[in-house]
């Protein structure tokens, strides 16, 4: 799996680009929020330091715009507009799925229904630009300074903790309760053991 090839580069990459993407979108993300309400604010989802919307959007958005690395000022245009349509998208997701977006633009000036923004957008240009230019080729180089066997092990180990991390919050935000799941699967478990053993 790690070693099949999707859009010109190979899994493991896509992967751990899609990691590295989500923890530091995760870290600008919270050290801006906490500068903002000057306390410290975790701004994922769940308690790990973990935004995919971050990744995904970062590891797309360099396969996208790559081909337009040399033209800037097309760059940066088409990496604001692809990253707020994307943020739009994906707010309008969380409202159909839960009821409410993550994040709030009300009170920022030039904004639509609080989703997207044009602070952000004019961010989201400025993050092409330097991913596409300056950051991802310093993030291949981190991936390949690992050796393929313990990088794709972290990789992992990485998402497994995040799956469950935030499989555990979607059941709090949904109104789960953990413990009762706990004891259903347990009795499934009995009588299947009962029915086969």
């Amino acid at each position: 799996m790690w070693t099949k090839e999707l859009f010109g580069t190979d899994v493991y990459h896509l992967v751990s680009a899609f990691i590295i993407y989500s923890m530091l979108g995760w870290l600008v993300e919270s050290i801006y929020m906490s500068f903002c309400n000057r306390r410290l604010t975790n701004r994922g989802f769940a308690k790990s330091p973990f935004c995919p919307i971050y990744g995904f959007g970062a590891v797309i958005g360099y396969l996208v715009l790559c081909p337009l690395r040399t033209d800037l000022f097309r760059l940066y245009l088409t990496g604001a507009v692809m990253a707020t349509v994307f943020e739009f998208l994906v707010g309008k997701l969380m409202l159909r799925l839960f009821g409410e977006v993550w994040w709030d633009y009300n009170n920022k000036p030039c904004n639509y229904k609080g989703i997207v923004c044009l602070e952000s957008t004019v961010a989201w240009g400025f993050y092409a630009v330097i991913i596409i230019v300056f950051l991802h080729s310093r993030v291949m180089d981190f991936i390949d300074s690992w050796s393929f066997s313990m990088g794709s092990r972290i990789c992992t180990l990485i998402l497994g903790v995040v799956t469950v991390d935030y499989i555990i919050q979607l059941m709090n935000v949904l109104h789960i309760d953990i413990s009762e799941q706990k004891e259903r699967l347990i009795d499934r478990y009995h009588e299947f053991k009962t029915r086969w053993y």
